[in-house]
This record gives C-alpha cells, sequence and structure tokens, in this order.
C-alpha cells in the first residue's frame, strides 16, 4: 500500500483519529519531497539483511540504529510519552523513522505552514529534515515498533515550536517556497 498524506483539519477530536477534512484533500510524494519529506517503501519482514536497507544507510549516512515499540503494555508513561512526542517541535538533525511493524502519524507543517498529516504503516521509511516543525502520535491500533537511524551518535533533543531563531530552522525555511 503507499504512503498516505494529506491536509488535516482543526479539531481537537482525539490526536489518534485521521483528521481528514471533508472532503479529503490529499498529499503526493511529490509535495511532501519539496518540504525536504523523503519516503522508501521497504520490506519490514527482512529489515536485519536487506539490501535496500543498506544501501539508503550507507548513501545517507545513517550509522547508528536503535528499536522501540510503543505500546501501552511496554512503553512506561505511555500516555505522557504520548503527549510530549504530539507537542510541535523540530530537530537540529534530521529525524529517520522505519516502522518495522504496527501503524502511527507523523504530522508536519507544510512550506504554508497548514498541517500535513502522514499514515505511516509497515514498510515505511521516512525523513523528516531539520528545522521542520513536526509531531508524532499513535493511531487508534496504538501501537507501533520503529527503528530509529540518525547519523553518527543520537541527538534526542527536541526544541518545541518557537525555535525560528535556530540557523537549522532557518536554513529549513529559506529552502521552502509557499504556493
Amino acid at each position: 500500500m503507499p504512503l498516505e498524506a494529506w491536509y488535516m483539519d482543526s479539531s481537537d477530536e482525539d490526536q489518534r483519529l485521521p483528521h481528514k477534512l471533508s472532503p479529503n484533500q490529499p498529499v503526493s510524494l511529490d509535495e511532501l519531497k519539496k518540504i525536504g519529506v523523503l519516503h522508501w517503501k521497504l520490506n519490514a519482514d527482512m529489515y536485519e539483511n536487506d539490501p535496500e536497507l543498506e544501501k539508503i544507510r550507507k548513501d545517507q549516512g545513517y550509522s547508528f540504529s536503535d528499536i522501540i515499540t510503543i505500546q501501552k503494555e511496554t512503553l512506561p508513561n505511555y500516555e505522557e510519552k504520548l503527549k510530549m512526542f504530539f507537542e510541535e517541535h523540530l530537530h537540529l538533525d534530521d529525524e529517520i523513522r522505519y516502522i518495522l511493524d504496527g501503524q502511527a502519524y507523523f504530522d508536519v507543517r507544510s512550506a504554508c505552514n497548514r498541517w500535513i498529516r502522514i499514515a505511516m504503516g509497515k514498510g515505511d521509511l521516512i525523513t523528516l529534515p531539520a528545522g521542520i516543525y513536526h509531531r508524532f502520535t499513535m493511531d487508534q491500533t496504538n501501537y507501533t515498533k520503529a527503528m530509529r537511524l540518525f547519523v553518527g551518535e543520537p541527538v534526542w533533543k527536541a526544541y518545541n515550536r518557537p525555535a525560528d531563531d535556530f540557523e537549522k530552522r532557518q536554513l529549513y525555511v529559506a529552502s521552502l517556497q509557499c504556493s
């Protein structure tokens, strides 16, 4: 199944709902690429020995990885962590996630500052560029297993909005065109 993304509604309902506009306003992979979001579809069942994943890691310089399972039964303070992940923030490094099982959402800001929801499923690998405002949440299944990839040692620092004074944010914004 191809990656699905759409412009979000402004409802305050449960963040785990799809939040599609009516009618739906889909966002293409080309549109995501214009804001620096990259996507690959891989075979998650063979992630440990996948030559395609190894090529991406080599080409992109992803030298470190770990695996996290996000579900109520295994993640301490699950509800608090979800609230933290859902705070709008940016990083000074790219954020790279590969869904090995389950489902989740990444929300990113468009060039015109509208929320775009990206539905991630098994086999989706995504890169969010340094400086992009985003947030993460589960869907209603409340389960995902993801590989986190990094260039070099992991950097876990998130900067909640507003964080517009960072050079990475300014460089990112300069690369965008709102149309």
